[in-house]
């Protein structure tokens, strides 16, 4: 095992310098043929999808687990669209970000440059392999990708779509290469950084996942522990949008790191209770409430402590009154996961104290914390959604996998004695 994975990173840095000098237009036409590959491998996908799903038929998986596992041929095309998205965005390699000239005459410059070799540990998300393979080659990064067990044959079968695209356009295939095995081991190894070959580590999957990745990698790592989201509803809301802004927040998929968690309402909007709570219950979905929303709706189960910091990923909610913005933004900061935070309100100085005060990666104004994404904000596609404060936070695109280094030019200064 450990020698398997030392060679995939003696390969991957290989990779990594070709992939730091490629044009913009050699790493654009890779990513275009893979997402020409992965239409035309459509039927191919969905076979190892199918073995896939059916042998996940005989674990006790949630509901939105198998819903982030199913691919259909939607789900195929919006792979493939990614990773044409990806290919219009500018090239992050290169950037001048800053120039200046020094009195003695030197010229510094601060240039943006790939990370180098980034891994990229992931649960049962098909479509996180093309993303991410797709998000590395922009931004001249090689790729070592290890997907989870339930959706291996998945994994593979994209994995040779962008292998070939890679190989089409002139671009070495190891530049993106996948875990060949189940073995748990293997993560392991990465977390070590197969002999400081990899760069950077970046975790995408439940909380044990990454709790463990956090715990034992030895080197930098992009993540979030959860995403437990709020939407906060103001006195000053318009009913009917906090209604359209807290189902879509809670339902439109629920096993999504934006999906919302908590529904706060403001004390002195005591009156949206039912209504809100009605448009959640008779959408299927699960209300666990304080008691105010108990009495406002008998089908409403008493919150316990544990229930305002739980991630569900699932058809459940935690709703209950706060003492308006100040409230809502105290609770936030002790239950929260400082990932994604949403207020609806038409009183625009209360939004941008909300907006101000509010600790998270991403903080909204009337809208949903479903917007939690990278192509949502631009970015094409994302690795997954940093909730540190180092770097990179928030949607991980091809920006925030690079980093910098100084270029000086001189014409014979040297440092006085």
């Amino acid at each position: 095992m450990t020698n398997e994975m030392q060679e995939l990173g003696r390969n991957a840095r290989s990779a990594a310098k070709v992939l730091a000098q490629a044009n913009a237009e050699m790493k654009n036409a890779a990513l275009r043929a893979m997402a020409k590959a992965i239409r035309a491998s459509q039927t191919i996908i969905l076979a190892a999808n199918a073995k896939d799903l059916e042998a996940a038929k005989t674990k006790d998986l949630k509901s939105s687990f198998v819903d982030r596992l199913t691919l259909n041929p939607a789900r195929v095309e919006a792979m493939a669209k990614g990773l044409e998205d990806i290919a219009t965005l500018k090239d992050p390699v290169g950037r001048v970000t800053e120039k200046w000239t020094q009195p003695n005459g030197m010229e510094i410059s601060r240039i943006s440059v790939p990370i180098g070799v980034i891994g990229i540990i992931f649960e049962s998300r098909p479509n996180v392999t093309a993303d991410a393979g797709g998000l590395c080659l922009k931004s001249g990064n090689a790729a070592i990708l290890r997907g989870g067990t339930d959706g291996f044959l998945t994994s593979q079968a994209v994995t040779a779509c962008l292998q070939q695209g890679l190989k089409e356009a002139g671009l070495p295939i190891t530049a993106i290469q996948m875990v060949e095995t189940t073995d748990r081991s293997a993560v392991g190894e990465m977390l070590k950084g197969l002999g400081g070959t990899i760069d950077l580590i970046v975790p995408r999957g439940g909380k044990s996942l990454v709790a463990r990745v956090q715990s034992e990698a030895r080197v930098p790592i992009f993540s979030h522990l959860e995403g437990i989201c709020h939407v906060y509803v103001d006195k000053a809301a318009d009913l009917e949008m906090a209604k359209s802004i807290v189902f879509n927040a809670k339902m439109r998929r629920t096993g999504v790191c934006g999906s919302a968690e908590t529904i706060l309402i403001d004390r002195e909007a005591s009156q949206f209770l039912k209504p809100i709570i009605r448009t959640l219950i008779d959408a299927g979905c699960e209300v666990r409430g304080d008691e105010a929303a108990q009495k406002a709706d008998a089908q409403v189960r008493p919150a316990s402590e544990e229930d305002w910091s739980t991630e569900y990923l699932d058809a459940i909610v935690t709703l209950g009154l706060t003492d308006g913005v100040d409230g809502a933004i105290a609770h936030i900061a002790k239950y929260g996961s400082q990932h994604t935070d949403s207020i609806v309100t038409q009183d625009q100085s209360t939004a941008e104290k909300f907006l101000a005060e509010v600790d998270s990666a991403i903080v909204l104004h009337n809208a949903s914390t479903q917007f939690a994404d990278g192509g949502e904000f631009g970015f094409g596609a994302e690795i997954g959604i940093a909730t540190g404060k180092l770097h990179a936070r928030g949607p991980v695109g091809v920006e925030q996998l690079t980093t910098f280094k100084y270029q000086i030019r001189g014409s014979g200064q040297i440092r006085p004695t």
